[in-house]
């Protein structure tokens, strides 16, 4: 491997830049056979037929040019028509929305749009990796604000207001959560925005896994009201919802000043998100809802299969009424989460991934996903439930 000599030529906001935990695992168990992987988010779907077919015909249009930089006008439409029929949210398709190249993008443009050195981001931790690491790119401050198991990792009103200083300019939202599967009731998210809007803070609303909910109702922050909207950036995407990961479609949408921003940023980074991609997107969201549904229902059978069996383990568990993970805390074994992690990984070959890599607030916990079959779900448990007879107290 080569390297260059004569001093650190990388950017000091490398320096403290760790690869994903949850890569650091998958990277591990790439290299061993007969693993039951529990540790990604990602639908082990495939993209339904008809979505395929519309990307393939694109193709084959000639959809292998470069669209608008904020995306294909008609997609743009199709996401405010989404937006408009779930949770009555009303959008400008030409100003104030963006087509990124998944909600990874759109997090990236966002901070380096609003983000001046030193600017601080409130962040409730455990919190998805993602959203550090973009802070610190842009030069920013992430400021990690404790959920705790006992509040269904809800997002506590005092500590939020005990983190703003004056140099808070963000709030990160992330409802569906990841990694906890916490969904946030509508009353506490009408608070924090009420104190959002009290200290001048844009909110960002990831909110990537709205459509996998179970027994409880998404409540979009935007529709909280218009003094919440327009201090409210949302972003979205199809990667979890319609099996559409590889595709590479998010979005993000919000006040036209800042949108207009990203958009520049995105003319000079990226361009445009794929123009076969979009048109799949656009089958997707005309008429995907039927396989919505669809992995919805067997998505809840897989976390009732989970959730059940990681508590009669003696893993507590909160209820996670959204995304793909319960979050089981590890205290009964003795280990912390990263010794877990590597001993379950190395002796049962499950993957799992360790909570501290989603910040502070879950250290002692792990990851799990039950985006993977039921007969997978099974034989996990079963190995784990070896495990914990070898270390359990």
């Amino acid at each position: 491997m080569r390297t260059i000599t004569g001093g650190n030529i990388l950017s000091s906001k490398m320096a403290g830049m760790k690869p994903s935990g949850i890569r650091k695992i998958h990277d591990l168990a790439a290299t061993m056979t007969d693993v039951i992987s529990l540790e990604l988010g990602e639908p082990d779907f495939t993209t339904p037929d008809p979505i395929i077919e519309a990307g393939i015909r694109s193709l084959h249009a000639g959809g292998t040019h470069y669209t608008a930089n904020p995306g294909k006008i008609e997609l743009r439409r199709a996401i405010v028509s989404n937006l408009e029929r779930l949770y009555g949210v009303r959008y400008d398709p030409a100003s104030e929305i963006i087509v990124t190249v998944g909600v990874s993008e759109a997090l990236y443009l966002l901070t380096t749009a609003l983000l001046d050195p030193g600017d601080e981001v409130i962040i409730p931790s455990p919190g998805f990796v993602s959203y550090p690491a973009e802070v610190r790119l842009a030069g920013g401050v992430p400021v990690e604000v404790p959920c705790r198991l006992e509040d269904d990792f809800q997002l506590d009103l005092e500590r939020l207001r005990m983190a703003i200083t004056p140099r808070t300019k963000l709030l990160f939202l992330g409802y569906p959560a990841n990694p906890t599967g916490a969904v946030c009731s509508r009353e506490r998210l009408q608070q924090i925005g009420e104190i959002a809007n009290e200290n001048g803070l844009i909110i960002v609303s990831d909110e990537i896994y709205d459509r996998l909910v179970y027994g409880v109702d998404h409540v979009c922050v935007p529709s909280l009201g218009e003094e919440i909207q327009e201090r409210t950036l949302l972003l979205g995407g199809l990667s979890k919802s319609h099996a559409m990961t590889g595709w590479r479609i998010g979005y993000a949408c919000g006040p036209a000043e800042i949108i207009q921003a990203m958009v520049r940023i995105h003319q000079f980074s990226i361009m445009c998100a794929p123009t076969m991609a979009q048109d799949a997107a656009i089958e997707a969201l005309t008429n995907g809802e039927k396989y919505v549904q669809e992995m919805v229902a067997e998505c809840g059978r897989r976390r009732r299969l989970i959730v059940d069996g990681l508590n009669h383990l003696g893993l507590r568990t909160s209820e996670p009424h959204g995304a793909f993970y319960p979050f089981p805390m590890i205290a009964t074994t003795g280990m912390d989460d990263d010794t877990f992690a590597e001993k379950l990984l190395l002796e049962e070959n499950v993957a799992v991934v360790p909570g501290n890599a989603f910040g502070q607030g879950g250290e002692g916990f792990v990851r799990c996903s039950y985006a993977t079959s039921c007969e997978k779900i099974e034989e996990g448990l079963h190995r784990m439930g070896k495990f914990i007879d070898r270390y359990g107290h």
